[in-house]
This record gives structure tokens, sequence and C-alpha cells, in this order.
């Protein structure tokens, strides 16, 4: 559809001046190429006004009470050359591992963590002095895990470009990661528990920025081919 009313389009400018803060939950980079491109026209326009279409760019907006985050899990190639029992032994170092069986484990709070790995579920807990409560990096599960778990015992450095390494979005339940290492694709998974709303709000207040693959948020647009001219 089409908006070509001007008092509709008034309206809808006057409600987004009402937004106290708008926060980029999914689109960082489709951002980031939107303002660029905007820049590169209006330095070509001599005649820029600040009107023009290449001002824009499409967007949909909700309130922070109607959007859900969901858990960001990984699943791993290998042990990186470790056995079952030894990584096993490697978490303790740094969490409270406890033995939970063959039924599924969901991390229950905010430093809990959920393994699968060779036909059990594991529950670890990190523990006191393992993280920054005052650090709203720290403090995240996907942190601690990054820097405890996958880089410190499994070699994995970089979340972006380590081929070891997958993420599962949690929309497919924990069924998914335990179907991938019984599979043989993965030899480990590791569920996180979800970062909260109030988590990310005061790393964005404090001019962070959320590491990579740590929230999904729900619910997701409908998928379709939207064109929005530049010129």
């Amino acid at each position: 559809w089409v908006i070509d009313n001007d008092k509709t389009i008034a309206r809808i400018t006057e409600l987004f001046a009402q937004i106290p803060s708008l926060y980029i939950a999914d689109g960082h980079h489709r951002t980031a190429a939107a303002a660029l491109v905007g820049n590169e026209k209006a330095r070509q326009n001599p005649n820029h006004r600040g009107d023009e279409e290449y001002n824009y760019f499409l967007a949909v907006c909700f309130p922070a009470s109607q959007l859900q985050i969901i858990d960001y899990n990984r699943v791993v190639k290998d042990l990186n050359g470790l056995t079952p029992h030894e990584f096993l032994e490697k978490l303790k170092e740094n969490f409270i591992v406890e033995e939970k069986g063959v039924q599924i484990y969901k991390p229950k709070k905010l430093h809990n963590f959920s393994l699968y790995i060779d036909g059990k579920w594991y529950s670890l807990t990190a523990k006191e002095g393992t993280y920054d409560d005052n650090d709203p990096i720290g403090i995240l599960d996907v942190t601690i895990s990054s820097d405890l778990i996958l880089r410190d015992i499994l070699g994995i450095k970089d979340l972006r470009s380590d081929k070891r390494i997958d993420f599962v979005g949690g929309i497919r339940g924990l069924e998914e990661l335990q179907h991938r290492v019984d599979s043989g694709e993965m030899k480990m998974a590791l569920a996180l528990y979800p970062v909260s709303m109030k988590q990310l709000m005061d790393i964005a207040d404090t001019g962070n920025i959320m590491p990579p693959k740590t929230t999904w948020f729900e619910p997701k647009l409908r998928s379709g081919l939207i064109i929005h001219k530049l010129e």
C-alpha cells in the first residue's frame, strides 16, 4: 500500500515525534548501508533539500512490550582435541557442572547454561567472580560462554568467521540442538538463557554494541518483496 495523503503522513510524523527512544533490534547493517547511500547521494546532489527519497529507508517499529527476545544457541563441530570427559573437567574450573540425563534441560536463569554432549544434558552455572555485574557487556551470558567456553577451551575466537561453530535460533527449540549433535554433524550444543529487554537497552544507552549472535526477536515480519525507489 502507498500513503499519499498529506494528513496521514503528518499524523504518522507526529506520532513518531512522541517516541522517546528508538533502538535498532535487528537490521543494524542494513540501517548503516542506507545511511551511507543517503549521505553519498546528498553529496552528489547540488540541490539537496533533505526531503528526497534517499533520505529515508523502510523500517517497522514495535513497542518494547510487544517484542520477545528468545534464546540464540550454539552448536560446535569438535572439542578442540579434547574427549568429552576432558572437556567437562575443564568446564568445572569456571562452572558448576550438573548432569541432567537424557531429558532436555533448558537454562533456568541468568548465568545458567544448558550443554548437550555425548548423549546427555548438563546444567552449567557460572561461578561467582567469572563475570562482572557492573559491566553491561561482561554480564551477558553470551560473553561468559564466548570467553570461558568457546575461546578458552575450544579455541573459537571469532564467532563471525570460525567454521567450527553454528547458531540456532531458539524458535527451533532445544530438540534441534540435540538432533544436530546426535546426527554426528556437531559434537556439542550450548543453550543460553535469553537476553532481557532491559539488558539490551542498557547496552545501547551506555554506547556499547551487542556481541554477535546474541538475540533472536519475535515476532518476525512476513517475508515479501518491497521496493523503495531512491530517485
